[in-house]
């Protein structure tokens, strides 16, 4: 999953990019509000951590030209305020943004926040992702095959856990590089493709089947997570 973070607090600002990263998301930093629309209009980002108070554009007229704009009116975005009084919280929620969180914060409630942020785009509520015997912890960041906890890396993680946030949905390579890479991703390299070969040999580690079974390619067009979720029988044609 991919976060931009506009924040003019430089220490803070690296100290939750590092945070972020270390959670397996990828990050891109704007430390001003007219960087930070430059980045949000030229990327798709899944979260978006604004700060209210910036330079050369504000918190609250970003997030409101954000809402406005036809192709980036989707992204999640959670406003970072250290203003108390409800009418500025109001006014923050009602340019536009989905949550917000009062500073000083603790990281922990922040990565809460981005968790249930994402899952209201998915069809799966549940930060416990369950296919067939596979199970993805997003909280923990682990992920288990039957009884077996597998090893993966932040990039393989990021990978499965948005293929698994959207079953059955075809999803483009480029899709994959813009939601689990940063900015500085070569769009021309074949990354997307040798990590997905990674997590299906990892995955066909233990069932000789499984790799090539839940993340299908569908040529032309990208990748399909292909497992039905656990308790449901898969479809026959």
């Amino acid at each position: 999953m991919r976060i931009l973070i506009v924040e003019d607090e430089e220490d803070l600002s690296r100290a939750l990019a590092k945070g972020l990263r270390r959670e397996g998301y990828a990050v891109d930093l704007a430390v001003d509000g007219l960087t930070g629309w430059e980045l949000a209009d030229t990327n798709d980002y899944d979260v978006i951590l604004l700060d209210i108070n910036l330079p050369e554009l504000d918190g609250i007229s970003l997030c409101q030209r954000i809402r406005q704009s036809s192709h980036h009116n989707d992204v999640f975005i959670l406003m970072l305020t250290a203003r108390s009084h409800p009418d500025e919280v109001e006014e923050g929620l009602d340019s536009g943004a989905d949550d917000y969180l009062r500073k000083p914060f603790v990281f922990n409630e922040l990565l809460a926040r981005i968790r249930a942020l994402l899952r209201r785009s998915s069809s799966v509520k549940s930060p416990v992702l369950q296919f067939e015997q596979l199970t993805l912890d997003s909280k923990t960041k682990e992920v288990w095959f039957d009884n077996v906890l597998l090893s993966l890396t932040r990039k393989e993680f990021g990978l499965l856990e948005y293929l698994m946030l959207h079953p059955g949905e075809v999803i483009s390579s480029e899709r994959l590089l813009e939601h689990v890479w940063d900015i500085h991703a070569d769009p021309l390299s074949s990354t997307v493709r040798v990590h997905i070969n990674s997590l299906r040999k990892k995955l066909s580690h233990y069932d000789p089947e499984a790799g090539e079974k839940a993340i299908q390619t569908v040529p032309g067009y990208g990748y399909k997570w292909a497992l039905p979720a656990a308790g449901k029988k898969e479809e026959t044609k």
